[in-house]
């Protein structure tokens, strides 16, 4: 038998819930945590991450989630783009392109649907990390700069169903997905 160690691994988090349309904490602005993420804290962005996990397990997509989504009023953002999962804090957006673009948006909070937005196409932006340490990301291409903006609004308060370019710009995605042609017609960028 082998003695247990005198320091135990953290546990990993179990995911939690994510908030559904409709739900009241979806449309409060999120507090800024300014400067190292506390302590207190620490715990509400592990349970950010194993959620992404978790959703992304479950559904086969989501390369980002903010805090409100899972009830936590704070201006953080887990994300997972194929380099492994990091954490911004406080983002937010410096510079934003005169360009913009058409897309079909998806949401955790509302996976049933797909929204025809319109976005910038190159943002640049300014984040902490949960250490504290400034960073900025410039000029960042097509599918990033709309992952960050829907994940941006999010922290605002703010839901791809607000956005919506107008009444026919909002349909189910087991719609979409039966004809992908016709509806990747009706946007510039997929």
């Amino acid at each position: 038998m082998t003695e247990p160690s005198a320091r135990a691994e953290p546990a990993t988090p179990a995911p939690a819930e994510v908030l559904l349309v409709g739900d009241p904490r979806l449309r409060q602005p999120a507090a800024a945590m300014g400067g190292r993420v506390s302590p207190e804290h620490e715990s509400d962005i592990a349970r950010l991450h194993a959620t992404l996990a978790a959703f992304r397990a479950a559904h086969g997509f989501g390369r980002a989630i903010a805090a409100p989504q899972i009830g936590v009023p704070l201006r953080a953002i887990a994300l997972e783009l194929g380099d492994g999962p990091f954490t911004m804090v406080d983002p937010e957006i410096t510079w934003r392109s005169a360009e913009t673009m058409t897309l079909w948006d998806d949401c955790m909070s509302f996976p049933w649907l797909m929204v025809r937005v319109a976005r910038h196409r190159s943002i640049s932006v300014r984040y902490r990390t949960p250490a504290g340490a400034t960073r900025e990301l410039d000029r960042l291409d097509a599918a990033t700069s709309e992952l960050l903006q829907h994940e941006i609004d999010h922290l605002d308060g703010v839901l791809a169903l607000d956005r919506a370019l107008d009444r026919e710009a909002v349909v189910a995605r087991a719609v979409l997905e039966r004809d992908p042609a016709r509806f990747r017609a009706m946007v510039d960028h997929h």
